[in-house]
């Protein structure tokens, strides 16, 4: 089982990783943003495919 997302020490250390500043202003509205984004990724990851299914190479609407 892997840990839970801590979106807090993933932001700081992104932010150092890109040399980004993040203004302390705004700084939990990333967090918020990024912790968010992530349990929209779980969902999408969570869904469950068959192993036959394969993407598709074009999308057309």
């Amino acid at each position: 089982m892997s840990k839970p997302f801590d979106a807090e020490k993933h932001v700081d250390h992104m932010a150092e990783v890109m040399g980004l500043t993040i203004a302390p202003d705004w700084r939990q509205s990333v967090v918020d943003n990024m912790a968010e984004t992530a349990a929209v990724a779980e969902l999408v990851l969570a869904f469950p495919l068959d192993d036959h299914v394969e993407p598709a190479p074009v999308f057309e609407a």
